[in-house]
């Protein structure tokens, strides 16, 4: 299984100081939440892990070698990213783009096998969506294109996940089920790290939460520690009431006026 660390890393962000160096270890059978207001830097770390983006300073480490050094065909056996928003260059059905997940371990020109196909197939009824399989994903609502981005992440099968906003555009339902779905990867030792809104989602599915200020500020540690409402209603300047259920908490923002 693989680890994927960050050592003095200060992501570039434009416009903004250097923050907080993050000197953290992102660990097989973790699942991880980025919280942090809009223009925090969520992205730009989740791109900058990714090797997407370029560090400002210090470096990100994948099976203790730096990231920068390695080839993207490795890179991609170890690590799988779902965007937030996706641009489809290419017309290509939900089949077609789920399989894209198995191109890091083809050789260069050669087809997907029967394997191959199966492994898609099954990734695509997990996502409740091989109903689509012959569909454009260009026609397919952002709800279904999500579960296609997460299904082709699943066919890729890495070690680490990396999300932003994997529920986005999803029903109760189908958030339920990618949650589950999560946490059954961290289960099998695969490591999860994504960036989210939801603070409910975090307090009830995440092992660790990393928090993001705009100003480049961070701390992070295991989710008890870290949602503390005190904390959250610093990080988003909103003011929270907290209450249990199925002894997880639930936050919910007050208005000015309670």
């Amino acid at each position: 299984m693989s680890t994927l660390r960050t050592c003095d890393l200060i992501i570039n962000v434009p416009g903004r100081p250097d923050g907080f160096a993050l000197n953290m270890s992102i660990e097989p059978g973790q699942i991880w939440g980025v919280l942090g207001p809009n223009g925090a830097g969520k992205t730009t770390l989740l791109h900058t892990l990714a090797g997407l983006l370029p560090t400002r300073s210090g470096q990100v480490i994948l099976n203790e070698a730096p990231l920068v050094e390695l080839k993207r065909r490795d890179i991609a056996r170890h690590l799988g990213l779902v965007f937030q928003e996706r641009q489809d260059s290419f017309p290509a059905t939900v089949m077609e783009t789920a399989l894209i997940g198995r191109h890091p371990w083809l050789s260069p020109w050669e087809s997907e096998k029967g394997d191959d196909q199966k492994c898609a197939q099954q990734a695509l009824e997990a996502m409740e969506v091989d109903h689509l399989s012959d569909r454009l994903l260009s026609t397919l609502s952002g709800g279904e294109r999500q579960r296609v981005a997460i299904a082709t992440l699943m066919t890729q099968n890495p070690d680490i996940w990396l999300l932003d906003e994997p529920t986005n555009h999803l029903d109760l339902h189908h958030q339920v089920k990618v949650m589950n779905l999560l946490r059954n990867q961290a289960a099998e030792n695969k490591a999860v790290f994504m960036c989210l809104h939801d603070l409910n989602l975090a307090a009830r599915w995440c092992s660790h939460v990393l928090l993001l200020y705009p100003n480049g500020d961070a701390c992070w540690g295991s989710a008890d520690t870290m949602l503390k409402p005190s904390a959250l209603e610093q990080l988003y300047n909103q003011k929270l009431m907290t209450v249990q259920v199925d002894g997880a908490p639930v936050f919910v923002p007050v208005s000015a006026g309670v």
